[in-house]
């Protein structure tokens, strides 16, 4: 089934390549720039798609002259709204639920990767109907968030694998970048943001081409490896 035991475990990014849930991140800080009499385009909220929350957080209380809450109170704000919309039904993203599953039955070990805070993404965790994830690496468990290595180098380590055995799944430039610089096969899975083609990744439409079958497929300079 699989060409040299590859890939030892798969690490997912959460927003936008496990589940659908940019629209809400978006809702809510469209809501917040209102409070304060501000405006936010949806040009505005995609460059912050993927982005260390404390770092969109700060850019997001300068913009709109926030003073009364602090980075931490604005990320707490925004992450209990996404969770609210959340709670009523997960948006998956098309084939990643099948392909959870299949990792799973397969026995190939699995990390959650995401920039958003643990309760976040411990809410997705949770309502899935069996562990889907071996461990689970939030932006408020790191000290530098993506496009910095250590989210990916944290979850590879979690999980006992080395980086180059892993396949991470990604859906924004700073993720990509954040998976390379880990040494793990960075692949990214197009939705809202145009995604460059480089040497240390493969770019694919959608999670619905991916199947065990052909997961050893996707490695990076497979012919070399």
């Amino acid at each position: 089934m699989f060409s040299n035991n590859f890939p030892k475990a798969v690490l997912w990014d959460m927003d936008g390549t496990l589940i659908d849930s940019e629209p809400y991140w978006m809702l809510s800080e469209t809501r917040l720039a209102e409070q304060y009499g501000s405006t936010w385009s949806e040009k505005d909220a995609l460059q912050l798609i993927g982005n260390d929350l404390f770092h969109a957080s700060d850019i997001l209380r300068n913009q709109f002259g926030i003073e009364d809450m602090t980075t931490r109170e604005v990320i707490d704000r925004l992450t209990d709204e996404v969770i609210e919309q959340l709670r009523t039904k997960l948006p998956w993203r098309p084939g990643a639920l099948e392909l959870l599953v299949e990792l799973k039955k397969a026995g190939i070990k699995t990390a959650l990767v995401t920039m958003s805070m643990r309760t976040m993404a411990l809410t997705v965790a949770d309502q899935i109907d069996f562990q889907a994830f071996d461990v689970v690496v939030a932006g408020d468990d790191v000290t530098n968030g993506k496009p910095h290595p250590e989210p990916y180098l944290r979850a590879a380590e979690l999980l006992g694998v080395a980086p180059e055995d892993c396949l991470a799944f990604e859906d924004s430039p700073t993720g990509l970048a954040s998976a390379e610089a880990a040494g793990c096969h960075a692949i990214g899975v197009t939705n809202i943001i145009n995604l460059a083609t480089g040497p240390n990744r493969r770019i694919i439409s959608s999670l619905t081409e991916v199947t065990i079958e052909n997961l050893a497929a996707l490695r990076i300079n497979n012919e070399d490896k």
